[in-house]
């Protein structure tokens, strides 16, 4: 159940605000529609319920507010826009990727791909799905962590009519399981046959809060839409014989030679139109606004003895056509509409009001089940829940999670792992660096002079950095700055969570990869300068234990620090720019303050550790940690050490800061 409390946006300079004092319910076990018109703030309401838009009031999911919910994806399942995925990541590999963050099983992602259909397109890339297939593939992603609420943003939106019902269906299966959902939607249409209640707003105010079927009759009024070279003379005519009878009509002028004509009927209109010589176009029943070419409402029944707009029966998909005459035992037959009008669209059918016709389709069918419509026994009409519910199978839906997954530290690990691995950048990106590193190293052992660490390694004097650092920080980077252009993680939220979890994860998977590559480069150097030069250049140097200390360390901290940046800066240019600033930036401050007189030498740093703590360091210890401060008390690799504590520093203020807001 969702209970949302005076929802108000924050008012823009001098405007009012998007949204004022919006309070609303959305039972368990229904379908609630939020209506209006575009702007008249429902995404705004959305926003302000799952907390992505400042503003004042509370919002409860079965009694707990957002920010109160350990696992907000397993309580709210959302689809606001497309689907936040990197568009070179498959089908698969994303929900895949999902159930690691939200600690579900792995099946699952086969399970929501069977329910929405999407099996066939499980190896597709996201960027290459329609509209159609990005809507399943967003309704698969809200039911992946099997939530209890569902809240869309306009969920059919550019969909066919045979996807919306689709999607309708789903939703009322939803719904039959005792879950909530709430789906906003400007077309009166969907709102009245496909939600069980109906929220209005206009201009971010609540103008009605009423059931489907009294939402149908009291804001949904009948009317007859005319088509007409002289619609000025037959609205004059309209209204004289209207005031003649003493009826009350309204005749509506939509612009250009379109009437809308409220309180008549078909025949009335047509047989005016037919006294006075006025050719017609058009003359079809509809409700509302909505245009012909809809449905019937789910659970409305036509009463015996009511004509025209009276029955509430609109033309099938896509059709236009001209409401029977009246006949003496009641409203004419479906199959006589075509056959006793004059239309030229007489080969229009008129669908029943069976829900089954126009809601839960056969998905493997192409074609509706019209029936004839139910006689009225004057009692109210069932609600649209229960009429569809009585009357066609509910969709199936992906099994309940009947097993929670402990909280472990493999879980963030698990969708780091998947998400770098799910998309070709990193495996380009490596290749890249090794073929770059190995042409540096064959032009530097041409032109001579260089040391032979520097030569295995690919670093000229001239640049910063190697190629191998400069290729692992764009791996460290891209690992944060993925996340912000493409939140997969924030869907339910709003931005990408700064976890200690989800850092750790990235830090260790970023040291992996990092080391992976300094060995495949120098491999890939070594064995390119053996195949040009000879063995002459592929010795290895005498201390190599420290520069490989040294060439690892740089490496592992060039990615360490792509990551701390873009997770701070959200950008994956930030994250490289922080990455090429430790040695043009910082190593010559560092440079400068070791040079100076006041600084002194840390000889004997491990004996006098050794007396503090009162430990033998087995194994020769003293060496290796003598071989760790040397490292760090270079100029690069002290350079590297600050600028990894500052920014690991900033991110943790930040998640801090975020964590108390």
């Amino acid at each position: 159940m969702i209970q949302a409390f005076g929802l108000t946006s924050n008012s823009r300079k001098d405007l009012p605000p998007a949204v004022d004092d919006v309070s609303f319910e959305a039972r368990a076990g229904r379908v609630t529609a939020l209506l209006g018109a575009t702007g008249a703030g429902k995404t705004t309401v959305l926003r302000l319920m799952l907390e992505l838009q400042q503003g004042r009031g509370l919002t409860y999911f079965r009694g707990r507010p957002l920010h109160r919910i350990a696992h907000p994806a397993r309580e709210v399942g959302v689809l606001m826009g497309d689907v936040p995925g990197h568009p070179a990541r498959t089908v698969r590999g994303h929900l895949r990727m999902l159930c690691a963050a939200a600690g579900v099983p792995v099946r699952r992602a086969d399970e929501v791909l069977e329910v929405v259909g999407l099996v066939s397109l499980r190896d597709e890339r996201l960027g290459t799905l329609s509209r159609g297939m990005d809507r399943r593939l967003g309704l698969a992603c809200a039911l992946l962590p099997d939530p209890h609420t569902l809240v869309l943003d306009d969920p059919a939106d550019g969909l066919s009519t045979r996807e919306s019902h689709w999607l309708h269906g789903m939703l009322r299966a939803h719904a039959a399981q005792g879950g909530s959902v709430l789906f906003t939607t400007s077309e009166p249409k969907e709102a009245a046959r496909a939600a069980d209640h109906v929220i209005t707003l206009e201009q971010g105010r609540l103008v009605a809060d009423q059931e489907a079927t009294e939402f149908a009759r009291t804001r949904l009024r009948p009317r007859v839409a005319v088509r007409t070279p002289h619609a000025a003379r037959l609205a004059a005519l309209l209204s004289k014989e209207a005031r003649t009878a003493h009826r009350s009509v309204e005749v509506v002028r939509e612009g250009g030679n379109r009437l809308s004509v409220y309180g008549s009927t078909c025949a009335d209109v047509g047989e005016t139109a037919f006294r006075h010589g006025v050719l017609v176009h058009q003359l079809a029943d509809e409700i509302g606004d909505m245009g012909p070419g809809a449905g019937p409402f789910p659970g409305e029944a036509p009463q015996a003895g009511a004509t025209g707009a009276e029955t509430g029966e609109l033309l099938g998909a896509g059709a236009v056509g001209v409401a029977g005459p009246e006949t003496r035992g009641g409203p004419a037959a479906p199959d006589d509409f075509a056959s006793q009008s004059g239309s030229h669209m007489r080969g229009a059918r008129v669908m029943s009001a069976d829900p089954k016709g126009h809601g839960d389709q056969d998905p493997h069918s192409g074609r509706d089940t019209p029936s004839g419509p139910a006689e009225g026994n004057g009692h109210a009409a069932p609600s649209p829940a229960t009429a569809s519910r009585a009357s066609a199978p509910l969709s199936p839906l992906p099994p309940p999670i009947s097993v929670r997954s402990a909280p472990s530290p493999l879980r963030p690990l698990r969708y780091e792992l998947r998400r770098a691995a799910g998309i070709g950048t990193g495996f380009l990106t490596g290749a890249a660096v090794l073929v770059t590193s190995a042409l540096t190293a064959v032009l530097l052992a041409q032109v001579g002079h260089t040391p032979q660490a520097r030569l295995l390694a690919a670093w000229p004097r001239e640049l910063p950095l190697p190629p191998a650092a400069l290729g692992a920080g764009l791996l460290g980077a891209l690992a944060f700055g993925d996340e912000f252009r493409h939140p997969a993680l924030a869907a339910d939220r709003g931005t990408v969570p700064r976890r200690l979890g989800l850092l750790t994860a990235k830090l260790v998977v970023a040291a992996v990869t990092a080391l992976a590559l300094a060995l495949l480069t120098v491999g890939c150097d070594a064995e390119v300068l053996y195949l040009v030069y000879g063995r002459e250049l592929t010795e290895v140097p005498a201390d190599w234990v420290p520069l490989s200390a040294s060439w690892f360390g740089l490496v592992v901290g060039c990615a360490w620090a792509g990551v701390l940046a873009a997770g701070i800066f959200r950008s994956t240019t930030a994250g490289l720019a922080a990455v090429v600033a430790v040695p043009v930036l910082v190593v010559p401050l560092v440079r400068k303050a070791l040079d100076g007189g006041s600084v002194r030498a840390a000889a004997g740093l491990p004996a006098r550790l050794r007396e503090v703590l009162l430990l033998q360091w087995p194994f020769g210890g003293e060496r290796y940690l003598a071989g760790a401060v040397r490292v760090v008390a270079q100029p690069v690799g002290g350079a590297l050490a600050l600028s990894l504590t500052a920014l690991l520093c900033a991110y943790l203020l930040t998640a801090l800061r975020s964590r108390v807001r």
